[in-house]
This record gives structure tokens, sequence and C-alpha cells, in this order.
């Protein structure tokens, strides 16, 4: 008796929400994003009304069907532009992406809860007339990584029967990290993945780890890390702009302490789009994963194609 009334409350709440969380009463007016080239998706800047407030987002749309919806968060001091490569890259793999440009001091949670409500009522409308994708990826960088585990978290608590998991870019852990990625792993049966940057002062020396590996999961993602050292500190290698690539700026080095790495941009790319799109089509390709991240033997072949070099280009994340 206890699971259908479960089931009823969860959908009297997304039904109750989407009465009061809602998106603009009238459609904002769409504009083409600047310099944006793509044989099968497209960019589109508009604006949302997330309780009550207006924002600018960014709608990356695969020219046909889309198998869903990611939510893929800039970070600190960042916009929704500086994720534009990596954002093309998913949406060229079939999954719709949606990018907020806000603050994100500390993963802003009390933005990330009225986003998750907001989600979770489907009070949205995509721009040029398109379906709202029904199943929910969400993803970040940086501290945009924990503001996408707060709704995750949030959408989790919600009840929403489509959350299909987490895709994580060098996310930055702040108050109530682990506990999100449990809410949305559930027991493993969602997956939680992260590409990892060498550890830095910029992502705290990657303290997401400890969160990532308590997971109920044999595998949560590569760390693509370094060349070699030298005084006993890593260096070369990867970067925690990494994800921005071609669209990062001089703030964006400045506060990294580094310049994007253009092959480790394209793995970054490879692994996060490839996991999106499995995430939102319920399919699993091997080759990106491994079946226990202790042991190299059990991994596909785009992780032992970085594993098995001789100097430490990446590792799965342990």
């Amino acid at each position: 008796m206890l699971k259908p009334l479960g089931a009823a409350l969860s959908a009297l709440f997304i039904t109750a929400t989407a009465l009061a969380v809602t998106s603009s009463p009238s459609q904002a007016a769409e504009t083409a994003c600047s310099s944006y080239s793509s044989a099968t998706s497209t960019c589109t800047n508009t604006d949302a009304v997330i309780a009550g407030t207006t924002y600018s987002v960014d709608w990356y749309q695969p020219t046909g069907a889309s198998s869903g919806l990611m939510l893929l968060q800039h970070g600190f001091s960042r916009d929704c532009g500086h994720l534009r490569g990596t954002s093309k890259a998913i949406a060229e793999k079939g999954v719709t992406v949606l990018c907020i440009n806000a603050d994100m001091t500390g993963g802003n949670p009390a933005l990330a809860d009225q986003v998750g409500d907001w989600l979770a009522a489907r009070a949205i409308t995509p721009p040029k007339g398109k379906a709202l994708p029904a199943h929910y990826i969400v993803g970040g960088h940086s501290a945009g990584g924990h503001f996408a585990s707060e709704v995750g978290q949030r959408l989790a608590g919600n009840g929403y029967p489509n959350l299909k998991g987490a895709v994580l870019f060098d996310p930055v852990a702040s108050t109530d990290f682990s506990a999100n990625l449990q809410a949305i792993s559930d027991d493993g049966a969602r997956p939680v993945l992260a590409v990892a940057a060498r550890p830095s002062v910029t992502n705290l020396f990657n303290n997401s780890f400890g969160a990532l590996n308590d997971l109920d999961s044999p595998f949560v993602g590569i760390q693509l890390v370094w060349t070699g050292y030298a005084l006993g500190m890593p260096y070369g290698g990867s970067c925690h702009t990494d994800v921005e690539g071609e669209n990062t700026d001089f703030i964006g080095t400045a506060g990294a302490l580094c310049s994007p790495n253009a092959t480790q941009t394209a793995r970054l790319r490879d692994f996060g789009s490839a996991w999106a799109k499995d995430l939102a089509t319920g399919t699993t390709t091997s080759a990106y994963y491994c079946t226990d991240d202790t042991v190299v033997a059990t991994c596909g072949s785009k992780v032992k194609e970085l594993v098995d070099r001789s100097l430490p280009l990446a590792a799965p994340i342990r």
C-alpha cells in the first residue's frame, strides 16, 4: 500500500509545483548563438523565468529527434558560452542541452532547488517549437558540478520518474555533495560519472573523489591526469578548464593556473558525450566503462587506450 501512496503523493507534488513554478507567460525572443556552426544541432539563446526571476539560458538542440535533456551548468565566474564546444558535442549525439547563466558561488543550492522544481514540473518551453524531452541528466563543471548534484537530488526528492543520472566535469564539491550524489545514484540504479582533471588548487585537489568513490558503483569515471612530476608536484596534461577548451578566456586561464589542453579537451568531450547519450537512451557503450575500476583488464577499449600508456595520462577515479 505504501508504494502506490508514495507514487500518488509524488504525482500530486509535481502537479502542484507546475502551478507554482512557471516559465515565461509568453515565449521570449529566440536568438541564434553567435558563430555557432553544426550540421546536426542548433544553439539558441532565450530567457526563462524560474521562481519569478528571469535568466538568460542557452539551448543546444539536435536537428533530429532528441533522446533526453541534459542540464550542463557552467562554473563559478563563468557563463554558458564557455561550455559551447562541449555542449555542441553532446547535442550532436542527439541529447538536448540546457545551460542557465547564473551565479555559481558555492554551487548556488537555493537556485538549484528552484531549478529542480522547475524541471520536475516540466514548466519549460524549449525553443523552435520542440517538445521537452522526458529523460533528464544533470551535469556541470566545477561549482556547476555541485549545482547539478543539488538539482539531481531535488529531482529525486520530488519523485521525478525519468531522472537518468549525472555526468560531471571536474566537479568541486560543497556542502551536501556526497548526500546529493547518493540521492541521484539511488544505490547504483542511476549512473553518476565524472571526467576529472589533475589535482590542483582550483579543483580543491579533487575534493569530489571521496563522494564519487562512496557510491555503490564499480566505475564512476576517469581522471585525465598529468605527464610528470617536478619537486613532488604534478605538471602538464589536464587542466581544470579542459571542458571549456577553445571557449575559455583570460579569466578562465588565470583562475585555473593552466590552459586547456586540446588533446584532453577532445578526450573529455568524447567520454562526456558518449555517457550522456547512454544515459538518455538507456544503453551502455562498453568501450567507455570498466566493470571493475581496480582491474584495468575489465575496462573497455576507450578507457584502456588511455590508462595502458607508459605515462599516467589517465586513470579510473578510485
